[in-house]
């Protein structure tokens, strides 16, 4: 059998589950890691962190039970739900954070907390803190004024006009070693859809980030999806601009786009207004220096299918790192 190919995502909270959940279909060709972000100040993840001096839970555990050998969605209806009700403190917690933050507590480790859960639940590959450190995301706006905390910047109060300029962390932080090691042994890098400054380039900011996907021969995938929050971050609402502001932030160029076209019918609309979804522009003129694969990976009540989206990477994974030996053999003529 050939080697495996080392897959790692980049992310956080759903976008990323979305995307471990249909890779490890194919954990017998390939190896999956996730990289996660830390930034999280929010519900109950922002609860925990506060009151125990603890990383944020939350992202991480999606992440890991979107790698378990059982069905994801009936994991996320048990550990991600929240399942007290007239308890107190507990009402506004769900069951994997709490196991997270507790066995984080008992242990006096972090990462030991993450492997028992993985061992709880079998998970089918590895899930990376993309930092051990207390940090908060901060985002500069158009206007100059300065917005702390990923609470305050995923869920503005502030005049929505005003887009994100820049992000960084306060304090700055050091990519937890793990991380770098599966970056720079990677043969592809997946960045996942959702929230981009909240979510995806919060996980690039800490330092060596940038420089473990610089050293890895890793070719590097961005599922933009379709969607984006119209009441969540101020980021951009066309694709050019979401990729040009996302290679902000990246050592070197994306080298495929994965873009949802479905065009959604009357049951979907509704799902996306429920869930305060907009669908961004695709501006295809301003993209023709970039690979887009354009495809149908809608599911039939609304938001990407897991299915399509798994067997999408999985043959562009293989078309990508096909792509960079021919191009690596040519270079040896």
């Amino acid at each position: 059998m050939a080697h495996k190919k080392n897959v790692v995502v980049i992310g956080g909270g759903n976008g990323s589950a979305v995307c471990l959940e249909g890779l490890k279909t194919y954990t017998n060709i390939f190896d999956i890691s996730a990289v996660i972000s830390m930034s999280d100040s929010g519900g109950s993840s922002g609860k925990l962190r506060k009151e125990f001096n603890t990383l944020p839970p939350g992202d991480i555990m999606r992440a890991v039970l979107s790698l378990s050998k059982y069905d994801y969605q009936s994991l996320r209806k048990i550990f991600y739900q929240p399942r007290f009700s007239g308890l107190g403190k507990l009402d506004t917690h769900n069951l994997g954070n709490l196991f997270l933050t507790l066995t984080s507590q008992f242990t006096g480790n972090f990462i030991h907390a993450i492997e028992a859960m993985s061992h709880s639940v079998e998970a089918k590959g590895r899930v990376y803190p993309v930092t051990l450190e207390n940090i908060n995301l901060v985002a500069e706006l158009e206007n100059g004024k300065v917005i702390k905390t990923e609470a305050f910047i995923d869920n503005p109060v502030y005049n929505r006009g005003w887009k994100i300029k820049k992000v960084w962390l306060e304090p700055n932080a050091r990519v937890y070693p793990k991380a770098v090691k599966a970056l720079e042994q990677a043969d592809t890098i997946i960045l996942s859809p959702g929230s981009l400054y909240t979510s995806l380039v919060a996980a690039l900011l800490p330092s060596g980030v940038k420089k473990a996907i610089a050293k890895s021969r890793a070719k590097i995938i961005y599922v933009a999806g379709n969607a984006y929050r119209v009441d969540g971050e101020t980021g951009p609402e066309k694709l050019s601009e979401m990729v040009s502001q996302l290679e902000k932030y990246l050592p070197r160029p994306i080298d495929l786009v994965i873009y949802n076209n479905h065009k959604l019918h009357k049951a979907q609309k509704d799902f996306y207004k429920s869930k305060k979804w907009g669908v961004f522009h695709f501006d295809k003129e301003n993209l023709k220096n970039k690979k887009i694969k354009s495809l149908d990976l809608e599911a039939v009540g609304g938001g990407l299918n897991v299915k399509k989206l798994g067997l999408t990477l999985k043959k562009c994974i293989w078309l990508v790192v096909k792509a960079g030996l021919v191009i690596q053999k040519k270079k040896k003529l």
